[in-house]
């Protein structure tokens, strides 16, 4: 699964609209919007940002596992 993908997975099981998330992140929804379709790659100070909002590991958020590791 791509990164992009996962975003908005992630997004859409916590019930969360584009701009909650881009408020966490502190950009515009437009920025994220970006960063969802895959059209710009996700800082890694985003990256963490996202780990620690959703309680996933960054292996998780990457898209490089499927099973989901909560952090803490």
């Amino acid at each position: 699964m791509y990164t992009y993908q996962r975003l908005r997975d992630l997004r859409e099981d916590h019930d969360k609209k584009q701009e909650a998330i881009a408020l966490v992140l502190q950009i515009s929804r437009q920025q994220y919007q970006l960063y969802e379709s895959g059209k710009r790659e996700l800082p890694m100070h985003h990256f963490i940002a996202l780990a620690r909002y959703y309680n996933v590991s960054l292996d998780y958020l990457a898209g490089l596992v499927d099973t989901p590791r909560k952090l803490y």
